[in-house]
């Protein structure tokens, strides 16, 4: 009798693992021929443009105008940091939004808070880190 009961709940077991792989195994075949789509995209312009290389296509091209000095420019990196702290916060903002729906349910509303006071404590000791390092001084 035991020896049956196992059986049944080692094939039970079985099948779950089996649909359960079987969904991964579809998220794989999606992601192939995702791949293969780009790649025969990109074949296929490749083989399919016309290759007529002229000076002036092989000229570098600024709205327009020909171009005049040197092609290397610098760039002020504090721009790129405030652009990034911008987007760290806007993406934190749409995480707000959630916590907000889940915070009115009955029976998180202790919990939620707890969790975003906490991850909003992470981003606070982030801002002020980068605040300590210098990098939002503007000079």
């Amino acid at each position: 009798m035991r020896e049956t009961l196992g059986d049944s709940t080692t094939a039970a077991a079985d099948a779950v693992a089996a649909g359960y792989f079987q969904s991964y195994s579809v998220v794989g075949l999606l992601a192939l021929l995702g791949v293969l789509f780009v790649a025969v995209a990109f074949g296929a312009g490749r083989l399919l443009r016309p290759v007529v290389p002229t000076p002036e296509k092989l000229l570098t091209y600024e709205c327009g105008v020909d171009p005049v000095g040197e092609g290397w420019a610098h760039t002020q990196v504090r721009y790129y940091v405030y652009a990034f702290l911008y987007v760290i916060f806007a993406v934190d903002s749409i995480f707000l939004f959630p916590w907000a729906t889940v915070f009115a349910a009955p029976g998180y509303g202790a919990t939620t808070l707890v969790e975003m006071f906490v991850f909003l404590g992470f981003l606070a000791v982030g801002l002020l880190y980068a605040y300590k390092k210098g990098v939002l001084a503007w000079t």
